[in-house]
C-alpha cells in the first residue's frame, strides 16, 4: 500500500530541519527525505578548510547553542553538520536519509501529490522543496575541456594537494574564492584570482562581528535603505579567524588579482578591463558600513570605540595599478582552473506547476504559485536571511504556519 502523509519535506539540511521543528510545532504529520546523509553539503561538497560564514553565536537556530565553540568562533564544516544532527535528534525530527525523490506530480482526481522515492511512492497533501540555494554547480564554459587544463568547480576543491604542480586560477570574488585563492597562495601555489562585481563588507567594525551590524542597521531586512545588488558575489568569510576579505591585501601578497574573464582563443584569456571599477565598487560598499556604523554608534550613544585603522587602505599592487588584460595559461604555466562561479537550481524533480517560463520558482515568500508546494531556503525567498541558517528558521517558520492555516480551511465543517 502506498504511505500517506500530510507533508513531504525534501532535503534536510538547515531548511529542511528547520522546517520539521515548525511543522512539529503546528502539530503537522510530515517526513523529511534526504538522499545522502543531514546536512550532506557540508561534509563532502565543501573544501576541508571551510568554517561558516558567521560566527557561532549568530550562525545557528534560537533552540540550540554550540556547547564546544566559543560564540566568537566561526566553526568548522564538520562542526556545523554535527550541530544540525544534534538539532534533528533534539526535535525528533522525523528523517529518513538515504532516499532520493525522483519526482514529485499532482495526484490525478484527489487533493494532494504523488512522491515518487528511491524506496516507492508516498502520497502527501503538501511538498516542501526545502533543497537550498547550492543544488547544482555552474560555470562558464569559456575554456574548451580539450584544452589541457584541470577546471573544476570550487565544490569538488578539496585542499592544495589534491592538485597537479603549476599555478592556478581562481575565476570568482565571492567568499568562497577569495578564501580558496588565499589558501593557495599561503601553500605556496602561484595563484591568479579574477573577480567581477561583488559586494565587500568589513568582517567586524567597532568590536562587533558584520553580522551584528546587518541587523541593528536593517540590512537583513533591506527595507529603508538601498538593496544591494543582487547576483553579485558576496565577499565575506570566516576563514582564518574571520578577516574582511581584501583584495589589495591579496595582491600585495602575492596573488595576482584580474577583472573578469570573458573569453578564450589559443591559450590565452581575455580578461575584461573591469578591474578598477569592480575594486572601486567593492571599496564604496565597505566604506558606507563604516558610514552607518559610525551614525549608528552616534545616534544611539552606543559605547563602541572608534577603530580609525579600518578607513585605511593597502596600496594598490601592480596588478591593479596596472591590470592584466590577457592571460597565457601556458606561459604562467597554470595547470587548473578553479571556478568559484555558484550554483544553479535543478528542480526537475518537481514536476508541477510552480515555475516562471525561466524556470525559476514561482513564489510569495516561499508559498508557490501550486497550491501545496513550498520552497525553503531559497536566496531571497523573504528577505536577505533567507538562504542563512538563521534566517531560514523564521522563513520556515512562516510557511509552517500557513500550512497550519490551510490545514484549519480544509477541516472546516459547517455546523
Amino acid at each position: 500500500m502506498t504511505e500517506k502523509i500530510d507533508t513531504v519535506v525534501v532535503g534536510a539540511g538547515q531548511a529542511g530541519i528547520a522546517m520539521s521543528e515548525h511543522l512539529r510545532d503546528m502539530g503537522v504529520p510530515h517526513l523529511v527525505l534526504e538522499r545522502n546523509r543531514i546536512a550532506e553539503r557540508w561534509r563532502s561538497e565543501r573544501w576541508d578548510s571551510l568554517v561558516a560564514n558567521g560566527p557561532a553565536w549568530h550562525d545557528r537556530f534560537p533552540g540550540l547553542e554550540f556547547d564546544d565553540v566559543s560564540p566568537e568562533t566561526f566553526p568548522p564544516k564538520e562542526r556545523m553538520a554535527r550541530y544540525f544532527e544534534d538539532y534533528a535528534s533534539l526535535i525528533d525530527a522525523p528523517i529518513r536519509t538515504g532516499v532520493e525523490v525522483t519526482s514529485v506530480r499532482r495526484a490525478p482526481g484527489r487533493p494532494g501529490f504523488i512522491v515518487s522515492t528511491s524506496q516507492g511512492e508516498i502520497e502527501a497533501l503538501r511538498v516542501v522543496a526545502a533543497t537550498g540555494p547550492f543544488q547544482v554547480p555552474s560555470f562558464p564554459r569559456i575554456v574548451p575541456q580539450d584544452a589541457g587544463i584541470t577546471q573544476i568547480h570550487s565544490s569538488d576543491y578539496k585542499n592544495p594537494d589534491q592538485l597537479a604542480d603549476g599555478a592556478v586560477l581562481v575565476v570568482g570574488g565571492g567568499a568562497s574564492g577569495s578564501q580558496i585563492a588565499e589558501e593557495l597562495q599561503r601553500a605556496g601555489r602561484k595563484v591568479f584570482l579574477s573577480i567581477g562585481e561583488h559586494y565587500r563588507p568589513p568582517r567586524s567594525y567597532r568590536q562587533r562581528d558584520y553580522v551584528w551590524w546587518l541587523g541593528v542597521l536593517g540590512k537583513w531586512d533591506e527595507i529603508t535603505i538601498q538593496a544591494k545588488k543582487k547576483h553579485v558575489a558576496f565577499a565575506v568569510s570566516g576563514y582564518d579567524g574571520g578577516k574582511t576579505v581584501d583584495f589589495r591585501r591579496m595582491g600585495n601578497a602575492g596573488v595576482t588579482v584580474l577583472g573578469m574573464t570573458q573569453s578564450y582563443e589559443d591559450g590565452v584569456l581575455q580578461i575584461a578591463d573591469d578591474l578598477v571599477a569592480n575594486i572601486a565598487a567593492g571599496d564604496e560598499a565597505y566604506l558606507d558600513v563604516l558610514r552607518e556604523a559610525d551614525a549608528y554608534v552616534e545616534r544611539n550613544g552606543i559605547d563602541l570605540p572608534p577603530e580609525p585603522e579600518a578607513w585605511e587602505m593597502q596600496p594598490d599592487p601592480d596588478c591593479i595599478a596596472n591590470p592584466v588584460r590577457e592571460l597565457d595559461l601556458a606561459s604562467e604555466n597554470i595547470g587548473t582552473i578553479i571556478w568559484a562561479t555558484g550554483f544553479r537550481f535543478d528542480f526537475s524533480w518537481l514536476q508541477v506547476n510552480a515555475f516562471h517560463e525561466d524556470g525559476t520558482p514561482f513564489h510569495k515568500r516561499g508559498i508557490s504559485a501550486e497550491q501545496g508546494i513550498y520552497f525553503l531556503g531559497l536566496p531571497e525567498l523573504t528577505n536577505r536571511a533567507s538562504s542563512f541558517i538563521y534566517g531560514c528558521w523564521y522563513d520556515a517558520k512562516y510557511i509552517a504556519t500557513h500550512i497550519g492555516v490551510q490545514r484549519n480551511y480544509v477541516a472546516y465543517e459547517k455546523g
